[in-house]
């Protein structure tokens, strides 16, 4: 690519509003109208470990297996009679008792080895071997979407620097990253206008980066990173009607990080109110392969950022009734070794724990072919068995939640995945 056009692409993030943290990004796609489906995909990367987010406690073999990893500083929440949720994610599982979540367990990709950047590239790709497919199945599915409903294409916006894969593939993507740093003066702007009026796609781009920034509330806010370090519960709005009794999805004092993947949150829902139909969030930092149970560890500290995450979303978007038209989607590229390694972590796996919420969501349920975990029934003895393919996951979502045509799932979004049984996940449909 040009060099030009590689810079202009960041260049909206020069007119952004809020900080974000590194390893935080989030992308949305603009689309229909208020009235329209939201889909929101959460990518945990680094490979979280699903049998401590979702703790089959009622598996015979779940104790002897996970040893120290088994043991909780309080309770696990209760889903069912084999699994509850860590104790760590109180919000999400409100959400699973208001029929808003759905836990799918022992779900995995195609791909069965353990590079993170492999797995990441075939849980973007929507491939079956990595780097066959090189752009990413959200972004094929916005296109088969766009030529089904309207002769105009749809509008992406990847909140970050560069666009990331799962949304390659779609031609209208533009890139918006927050900046802490100082707004570019008129003059700045003024010459870039010059440099580029003789290029109209360099000129569209410019324009398209001060319109974003001209929209309400992505004006530059110095406050904003103060906001994300020290913010405190009394940052938080008014509580809003059906929000989590309890919950405090707004900053925390003293956890920088939570405090930026929440407003990352509430900013995703902005674009979702406006009208914005998808929207893509990434956490990092799931790699647990040293003191996985701390209780102020990097896995106990993640938990308790999706929690808080999740629920900031979710009331961000109750009001006008956006969040009972939202599905989201979180996985991470594989789960982890069952049982402990010898500095009590876990190694890289492969079956892992998802989950869909939301208010168009058919939740209060755990859906699993639970394949168990004493040594005979794990995949080459080490890790859970993957037993329902997350595609067959994603494949209704889009079919059903986005109305993605399924002859361009199965040929153009999803190759290779129309053999796979259909998951029954959403309010209103049937398997």
């Amino acid at each position: 690519m040009n060099t030009r056009r590689s810079l202009l692409r960041a260049a909206p993030a020069a007119f952004a509003a809020a900080a974000l943290a590194p390893w935080a990004s989030l992308s949305v796609s603009q689309a229909a109208g208020p009235g329209s489906n939201r889909f929101v995909f959460v990518i945990l990367r680094g490979g979280m470990d699903g049998l401590t987010a979702v703790p089959a406690v009622g598996d015979p073999a779940f104790a002897g297996a996970r040893g120290v990893l088994g043991q909780f500083a309080s309770e696990p929440l209760h889903l069912n009679a084999t699994f509850a949720l860590h104790p760590l994610l109180p919000q999400l599982h409100t959400m699973f008792g208001q029929g808003e979540l759905t836990v799918l367990h022992a779900v995995g990709l195609p791909y069965r080895e353990r590079s993170h950047f492999d797995a990441q590239q075939v849980l973007e790709s929507g491939g079956q071997r990595p780097y066959e497919l090189t752009s990413g199945w959200l972004g094929r599915a916005l296109t088969a979407s766009a030529a089904g409903v309207s002769a105009r294409p749809l509008q992406a916006v990847a909140l970050q620097t560069a666009v990331p894969l799962v949304l390659r593939g779609h031609e209208g993507v533009d890139t918006w990253a927050p900046s802490t740093q100082a707004e570019p003066g008129a003059d700045l702007v003024s010459r870039l206008q010059i440099m580029y009026r003789d290029d109209s796609a360099l000129a569209q781009a410019l324009a398209r980066a001060r319109a974003l920034r001209a929209e309400p509330g992505m004006a530059a806010n110095p406050q904003a990173q103060t906001d994300l370090g020290n913010a405190g519960p009394g940052a938080v709005p008014g509580a809003v009607p059906g929000a989590i009794p309890g919950a405090v999805p707004g900053a925390i004092p003293g956890a920088g990080g939570r405090n930026a993947a929440v407003l990352l949150a509430r900013k995703a829902a902005e674009f979702l109110q406006r009208g914005s139909q998808v929207a893509v969030m990434e956490l990092g930092g799931w790699d647990s392969h040293t003191n996985q149970g701390a209780p102020a560890g990097a896995l106990s500290n993640n938990l308790r950022t999706l929690d808080a995450t999740l629920a900031a979303l979710r009331e961000a978007l109750l009001p006008g009734g956006t969040w009972s038209r939202t599905v989201v989607l979180v996985a991470t590229e594989f789960g982890r070794e069952v049982v402990v390694n010898g500095n009590q972590g876990t190694d890289h796996g492969t079956g892992g724990a998802a989950f869909v919420l939301g208010g168009a969501v058919k939740g209060g349920r755990v859906l699993s072919d639970w394949p168990g975990l004493a040594s005979k029934d794990r995949f080459e003895g080490r890790d859970l068995r993957v037993t329902t393919d997350l595609r067959a996951v994603i494949r209704p979502l889009l079919a059903d939640h986005l109305r993605v045509p399924r002859a361009a799932l199965d040929a153009l979004v999803l190759p290779g995945s129309a053999g796979l049984a259909s998951l029954d996940l959403l309010r209103g449909t049937a398997a």
